[in-house]
């Protein structure tokens, strides 16, 4: 086995990997979940976030 048969396993081996993305990017069951999470920047919080001040207590140095 040389150098050429492991980047032809490799290339065959992406290419599967690819396809299965693809594949398993447009089936109907996990359209849904794409939908909710292409819309997701776009959903305003209910509550905004209030900071807190973080205040350093004065204390003595020993």
């Amino acid at each position: 086995m040389n150098i050429n048969d492991l980047r032809s396993i490799a290339t065959v081996g992406s290419f599967v990997v690819f396809v299965s993305i693809l594949f398993w990017t447009w089936k109907k069951r996990n359209s849904r979940d794409f939908k909710e999470a292409a819309n997701l920047p776009f959903v305003e919080d209910v509550k905004p976030v209030k900071h807190k001040k973080i205040v350093a207590k004065k204390g003595k140095r020993t």
